[in-house]
Parts: structure tokens; sequence; C-alpha cells
């Protein structure tokens, strides 16, 4: 981990394109500006976190949604003929 020293008014550049500014100092809080392209994600940690916790839950399955809705539609009928009306 990179640890920097800065005063209000100084500034850290990342990369090209993206500037990180110390706005204010108020006791045990810094306030920070941040420059950066619109298709850069910028979020306080504790909220990247819970939309990853987020995402990771929609996708984690217990039941396969096609098996539990399988049983909505019952067997083939042995009346129908495949394709005749």
């Amino acid at each position: 981990m990179l640890t920097l020293t800065r005063k209000i008014g100084e500034s850290v550049c990342i990369g090209d394109d993206i500037k990180v500014v110390v706005k204010e100092i108020k006791g045990k809080q810094v306030r920070l500006g941040i420059i950066a392209p619109r298709d850069v994600y910028v979020c306080r940690e504790e909220l990247y976190l819970k939309i990853h916790q987020a995402n990771v839950g929609a996708t984690a399955t217990e039941v396969n949604i096609l098996d539990s809705i399988s049983g909505l539609f019952g067997p083939p009928s042995k009346d129908r003929k495949g394709g005749e009306g």
C-alpha cells in the first residue's frame, strides 16, 4: 500500500484521468473530492461491499427455477398429437 501525506487543496493523481483532492479535514474525518471519467465507478467501500454481497446473493440459487415451476404444467396429455391441432 502506498501511503501519502497531503494537505488541504493538495491532490493525488491516479493514472492519467483520476484526481483525488483533499477538500477538508475535521478531527478524524477527511473530505475528498474525486475527479474521474463518467465510466469510472466511484463508491464508498462499505456501499460497494453491500452491492457486491447483494449481487452474489442474487446469483446464488439453491433451487433451479425450471424445476420449481415444472409442476405447474403437469405431464403432457396422451390425447395430444404433436403438431396436429
